[in-house]
């Protein structure tokens, strides 16, 4: 950070990158405490097209095919790497080495050992190294969070989870990074990411995983004829790939602090586009969410007169987290969706750059250890499933 401001670049200018580059744009629009100007600077994409429209449509100064000029680059300050898993490494590692703070994209990479590697790099730089855990700013998950953790609803018992999406539903869909790579780095990897911290989230560290099942509906998949970004599909060839990962997860856990979860994700599941939902069965109460719905929770508290005990819906509004001076409009019942997450995200980031005090920020975002906790209980997943569904323990 300089006397201008904080500088901020993003690398990958896909269906997330563009998150990430409007996250920037808003981030100093929400909330009272004041940031420092924030500087669009860069947004680099191997696509030039990509690049070049991302950065005129968010308001960045420049775009860039080569992301090394963004390491190079001393008005930068942080950077979101958005790319390919497995070109997180190399990325993420030389912008640390820069001096660059760096809010990676879920998960850390698509290997243990690039994983270990990268957060071993972020505790040894000077620089931030932060992982973007966007569903934990969804108002509602945040406030059921708080809810189970403050005891509330009593000790946990169940967490049952599933995110079912259908980008990859049809079989003509084109082959991209998504399908490449090892077992559990497709659909486990890429969606099974977000719903492992929102369980850890009400039950804590999971201690044993059990159970794991990877399918793949789709064997092969024809290869584009041009580019493919983000979900999109494309004209593609009568030429065909292989796909090399899984396009449906399963598995239960045990959690360290006691309960069980079972938790299930797919990119095969037609007619869900993008439902992440679960719910929450503790000894006092329950409580469930569903994304189709991010503007309100479901919750069942115990009641004294029978006759009006059970569930109820709460519209969440001002009095819950994220909410207040977090949105342009901040009345109960307004749209909040995926987007939102994104600019509490860049917010947070931008705002320990700054070294705002922790009573007036936003709560942290995770860090790398955090990143590659998440990394492990996925692994687990998978050596579960190919191990034939026996139970593994995930480390600490």
């Amino acid at each position: 950070m300089t006397e201008n401001g904080i500088g901020v670049a993003v690398i990958g200018a896909g269906m997330a990158g563009k998150a990430h580059a409007a996250g920037y744009r808003t981030a100093s629009t929400v909330y009272g405490t004041e940031l420092p100007p924030v500087r669009l600077v860069a947004v680099a994409d191997a696509h030039e097209p990509l690049a070049k429209e991302t950065a005129r449509r968010y308001g960045y100064r420049r775009y860039t095919t080569d992301w090394r000029t963004i390491a190079d680059d001393p008005a930068i300050d942080a950077v979101s790497v958005v790319v390919a898993n497995r070109l997180h490494r190399e990325i993420v590692e030389t912008l640390l080495a820069s001096g660059k703070h760096v809010l990676c994209e879920k998960p850390l990479s698509d290997t243990m050992t690039d994983a270990e590697a990268m957060t071993a790099a972020a505790e040894s730089s000077s620089a931030l190294g932060r992982i973007g855990l966007t569903y934990l700013r969804s108002p509602g998950v945040a406030f059921l969070g708080d809810l189970v953790r403050s005891g509330r609803l009593g000790p946990l018992i169940a967490f049952d989870g599933a995110y079912w999406t259908d980008y990859a539903c049809d079989p003509q869909a084109p082959i991209s990074w998504r399908f490449k790579g090892p077992a559990g780095s497709g659909a486990l990897a890429d969606v099974g990411s977000h719903l492992t911290y929102i369980a850890e989230l009400f039950g804590g560290p999971v201690a044993t995983v059990r159970g794991g099942t990877l399918t793949t509906a789709f064997t092969s998949r024809p290869k584009p004829l041009g580019r493919v970004v983000g979900h999109e599909h494309a004209e593609v060839s009568t030429e065909r790939e292989l796909v090399e990962n899984d396009d449906a997860a399963g598995f239960f856990v045990e959690f360290a602090g006691g309960g069980t979860g079972a938790l299930q994700v797919s990119r095969v599941a037609a007619g869900h586009a993008n439902t992440l939902k679960f719910e929450v069965f503790c000894a006092r109460g329950s409580a469930s969410f569903d994304f189709r719905d991010p503007g309100r929770v479901r919750l069942c508290l115990p009641e004294a007169d029978h006759a009006v005990a059970g569930e109820r819906t709460i519209t969440l509004g001002p009095d819950h987290p994220y909410w207040r001076g977090g949105l342009p409009m901040d009345a109960p019942g307004v749209g909040i969706g995926q987007n939102d997450g994104f600019v509490f995200q860049a917010r947070a980031f931008l705002e320990e750059i700054a070294g705002v005090p922790a009573a007036q920020a936003l709560p942290r975002n995770a860090g790398f250890p955090d990143g590659l906790r998440t990394m492990r209980l996925l692994d687990a997943a998978a050596r579960s499933a190919l191990a034939g569904g026996a139970e593994i323990a995930v480390p600490h």
